[in-house]
């Protein structure tokens, strides 16, 4: 989760060149705030990063030359980039515009793959011309849930069912998924808001996307590749029924972007808070809890009390 919060951080960097105050950082990664600061110290071991009027910027590079392939992989990434465009139904432009700067980097130690790579950017272009009369938001659609999926946030999308059906999905992945007719179509998979029903959506299929506000966040076993632990009943899914006791109740807002229903408040047979809710499974609820300190205590689940006490003990163990 780390790694991947460090690549986002990267990502979202390099989009906004005139940098971004660690609140908007924060609220586009769904973590909290005081946690900025490592993932930009880690950020800064790999790349060069600098803070100017409480702008956080990635420092422009004077070193402009390309990163060489050896032969072997220029010709096995000219394969697969000819697969990918023989294969889909729908052509991204941003595929075309890659390809011929990764092309023209390697004009100079392999031109023959060079002048593919060229041939196949001009191929795609033509498709993506024709494409653009069958399905002319398609790029902006996939633009959006791409946004979407790096930055953490809701998706609200129309469908192009009779009654234009909207729903709003937290994006788990974005690729390719073959239909019955043999297509592949590209795809975006990921939970419906408010559910845990995990759904994969047809991009054609999507009239329109709106990127909302709202955060959320991939559970570790729900990521593209995982493999899901069968034995783990709370894991196999990214949604947990969690009961706290609640010593100081502004310690609830640490919770806010991961609950999707209203938290139930009860109080105990000793006059204790107990706060109920459905919140997302995830390595950021445990950051939160530990955050929290002594201001919660989990009650149930237990198997996910006995877990998060492990973790805790291993961590004192090192210390």
């Amino acid at each position: 989760m780390k790694g991947e919060r460090v690549a986002q951080l990267e990502l979202l960097l390099r989009s906004h060149p005139e940098g971004l105050r660690r609140a908007e950082i924060a609220r586009r990664l769904g973590v909290h705030r005081s946690t900025i600061s490592r993932y930009v110290e880690d950020l800064s071991k790999h790349i060069d990063i600098y803070e100017d009027n409480n702008l956080i910027k990635i420092k422009e590079s004077d070193d402009n030359s390309p990163m060489e392939l050896s032969i072997y992989e220029s010709l096995a990434f000219n394969m697969s980039a000819e697969a990918l465009a023989s294969s889909v139904s729908l052509q991204n432009p941003h595929l075309a515009s890659g390809l011929r700067k990764i092309a023209m980097n390697m004009r100079t130690y392999a031109p023959k793959i060079s002048d593919n790579i060229f041939i196949l950017a001009d191929t795609i272009e033509k498709k993506i011309e024709e494409s653009m009369v069958e399905s002319p938001s398609y790029n902006k659609t996939l633009e959006v849930l791409i946004d979407c999926w790096v930055s953490g946030r809701i998706a609200k999308i129309t469908t192009s069912t009779p009654d234009n059906e909207e729903i709003e999905i937290a994006p788990y992945s974005i690729g390719f998924s073959e239909d019955q007719n043999g297509r592949k179509p590209m795809t975006v998979t990921g939970r419906l808001r408010h559910t845990k029903d995990i759904i994969t959506l047809n991009i054609e299929s999507i009239l329109s996307v709106q990127m909302l506000n709202e955060t959320y966040t991939i559970p570790d076993n729900l990521k593209p590749f995982t493999k899901k632990e069968k034995d783990d009943s709370y894991d196999a899914i990214d949604m947990i029924p969690l009961v706290l006791k609640v010593k100081e109740k502004s310690a609830l807002n640490s919770f806010s972007s991961l609950v999707h229903e209203k938290p139930e408040i009860t109080t105990g047979e000793n006059g204790e808070t107990i706060c109920s809710m459905k919140v997302e499974n995830s390595i950021e609820l445990q950051l939160r809890l530990v955050q929290c300190g002594t201001s919660v205590e989990i009650l149930e689940p237990a198997s996910f009390r006995d877990k998060f006490v492990s973790r805790l003990k291993k961590i004192i163990d090192l210390y």
